[in-house]
């Protein structure tokens, strides 16, 4: 991730999961402007979602959907990412398609003209 960084911190997990988020059947996406010129990423995977190696692997690619296409998203917010149970029977093509479509609801996405 060239142009982001990654969010560890609870007490900025828990102010994003107070704005509304847009969802699909596959994950919710929650998004909020930040003060700094580069996006931070957070991603949850529920222990329901099944064992480490399950999450473990719906983690790595939603991280890596994100650094594919790391530049078509605006900079300055900090997006949290939580994957539904749904993600880990759902192919690569899917999800990216998923992450996309939530991240164009939640307006942070560039409009296609600029790219």
């Amino acid at each position: 991730m060239k142009f982001s960084s990654a969010l560890k911190l609870n007490h900025i997990f828990r102010r994003l999961y107070g704005t509304p988020g847009s969802t699909n059947r596959f994950l919710a996406l929650y998004a909020r402007k930040n003060r700094l010129e580069q996006n931070r990423v957070g991603i949850t995977v529920s222990k329901k979602l099944g064992c480490a190696v399950v999450r473990n692997r719906v983690r790595r690619r939603l991280r890596e959907i994100y650094r594919i296409n790391e530049d078509r998203f605006l900079p300055g917010f900090d997006i949290v990412v939580v994957a539904r149970s749904r993600a880990t029977d759902a192919s690569f093509a899917e999800l990216t398609v998923a992450y996309l479509s939530a991240a164009e609801k939640a307006g942070i996405l560039r409009p296609e003209a600029q790219q």
